[in-house]
């Protein structure tokens, strides 16, 4: 894993630095397995998860050396793997922030779409060019990309190949957060602190909860609203996030 994604620690926060810089952190299958295997087993204690890349890109999509010669089977083979490491990223209980610089392109996006916090560069370069290289999204984007800005523009960007700087990605909804150049890690991790102070548990709810609620009908999702509200009021992180509001100090969460 160390050579293609490297995982260092900071207090309750780890980093994930993609390192193919050669390749402007193009998405290889190792790379995809490292990720399969850290999601698989995050560390304990980890209460937030920050991903950015080496050399100045965040990543420039995928590896596309390593599919020149595939058949149609080996190609969905490849791009259901994809959804099902992808998936294990958005549905991870620890939330994942996103430091995007330079390219977020093709699968690159397709990732940082599958995050739960994303901070652009305002000299980010936002694009899906699969339609200039003959190829069809594969990593998720056609759900998760549309889903932020919608199919119109999602088909838009891929039949002109258009580019979106960093301060048009955030109005667009493809970054919650804009930075000057250079200062995307390090608001990362301040979001990061920030999230890694709330109820785990809670987080987790946040993340799981609503992304499940999106895909019901309004009764349904409304009835697990209050299934989670129940659940989530009544355990011990409901007691001190209370207590603590009530005493004006801040919650200390297990």
């Amino acid at each position: 894993m160390a050579d293609v994604l490297t995982v260092t620690t900071r207090g309750s926060i780890v980093h994930l630095l993609l390192n193919r810089p050669e390749k402007r952190n193009a998405l290889n299958d190792e790379l995809v397995a490292a990720f399969d295997a850290f999601f698989r087993a995050v560390p304990t204690g980890t209460r937030a998860i920050v991903v950015s890349g080496e050399g100045g890109h965040f990543s420039s999509g995928l590896d596309l050396s390593q599919h020149v010669m595939r058949q149609p089977l080996e190609v969905m083979a490849h791009s259901r793997n994809w959804h099902r490491v992808m998936a294990q990223i958005a549905s991870s209980p620890v939330p994942v922030v996103a430091a995007m610089s330079g390219a977020v392109m093709g699968g690159g996006l397709e990732f940082a779409a599958a995050c739960h916090v994303r901070v652009a560069e305002e000299t980010v370069r936002f694009q899906m060019p699969e339609g200039m290289r003959g190829i069809f999204v594969g990593g998720g984007g056609s759900v998760r990309i549309s889903k932020l800005i919608g199919p119109d523009r999602l088909t838009e960007m891929m039949l002109t190949g258009r580019t979106y700087s960093g301060a048009e990605g955030e109005r667009l909804g493809l970054a919650h957060h804009l930075v000057p150049e250079g200062q995307a890690l390090d608001k990362a991790f301040e979001l990061a602190e920030r999230i890694a102070k709330n109820s785990p548990t809670i987080n987790g709810f946040i993340i799981q909860a609503i992304a499940q609620i999106g895909s019901m009908p309004p009764e349904a999702g409304l009835y697990a609203e209050s299934l989670t509200a129940a659940l989530s009021q009544t355990g011990p992180d409901a007691e001190e996030g209370l207590r603590a509001f009530l005493e004006k100090r801040p919650p200390v969460f297990r």
